[in-house]
């Protein structure tokens, strides 16, 4: 799928619920990295104070990030410009090279009314389970939900 693929039919609507997938360049593990995943992590919280969306959840795997937002007064381009380019400045300096952290471009679906925000939040905190990295979310570091917590931290997809 090319980039421009990625962009057809894209749409941003203040307050609406996206899932957004960003993948690293060339699918390079670089989240595997404690530090660089730390980066994107502060990366994902700046966006959110900067007033770009509200995050409901996101996970970091190793070679992509799923972000669950509600978009506030930007483009859902613009937003996803701003995190992908903060964090790749973040890990440049980590790395102290220059280069391509990201794809171009991203994924993203808008939630329909009737989904549950709870079940997609869900699935997306489930990924380290699903993809075997880790057996309990209590282990993985790197995700955040609003409304997961006490017991709930234990999410299977």
């Amino acid at each position: 799928m090319s980039y421009n693929d990625l962009r057809r039919g894209r749409r941003s609507i203040d307050g609406q619920a996206y899932l957004l997938t960003a993948a690293t360049h060339r699918r390079q593990p670089i989240f595997a990295s404690f530090p660089e995943a730390c980066a994107v992590a502060r990366a994902i919280a700046q966006s959110e104070r900067e007033e770009d969306w509200t995050v409901l959840a996101w996970v970091i795997m190793p070679d992509h990030v799923h972000l669950l937002v509600q978009l506030k007064l930007r483009s859902l381009e613009l937003a996803m410009q701003r995190f992908k380019g903060r964090s790749s400045r973040s890990i440049g300096s980590l790395r102290h090279v220059v280069g391509p952290v990201w794809q171009p471009g991203f994924h993203d679906r808008a939630l329909r009314r009737e989904e549950s925000v709870r079940d997609v939040v869900r699935y997306v905190c489930a990924n380290p389970l699903r993809a075997g990295i880790a057996s309990s979310l209590r282990e993985y570091p790197f995700w955040n939900a609003v409304w997961i917590g006490g017991d709930e931290r234990k999410a299977s997809g």
